[in-house]
């Protein structure tokens, strides 16, 4: 169990994806860059392949982890984690119901 403050502690930012392109020699990565209201795009890195289709992610709005530690995929930087549900099947990525503001806090 956490505390509400330790929850709190992880950043949740809404980003838009504006490049995706599959990561050679790897059949469940993909290679994002999302904007999310910064000065310069993110990278970042989801094992994603199998349910997405690289072209179909882009324009796509997603939740992001963006405190993480950055961390290296297959020799690739990921500077944060796209969330995503899944029970015992496909993930299915975490977005809004309605677009906001590129960089927005999930609350």
């Amino acid at each position: 169990m956490i505390t509400i403050d330790q929850f709190f502690e992880t950043e949740l930012r809404v980003a838009t994806i504006t490049a995706a392109e599959a990561i050679p020699k790897s059949n469940k990565l993909v290679k994002l860059t999302a904007d999310l209201g910064e000065d310069e795009p993110r990278q970042l890195v989801a094992g994603i392949a199998r349910e997405y289709e690289p072209e179909s992610l882009v324009g796509r709005q997603v939740v992001v982890v963006t405190n993480l530690q950055p961390a290296k995929l297959m020799g690739v930087e990921s500077r944060g984690m796209v969330l995503a549900a899944a029970e015992g099947g496909p993930p299915v990525l975490l977005r809004p119901d309605s677009p906001v503001a590129n960089g927005t806090r999930v609350q």
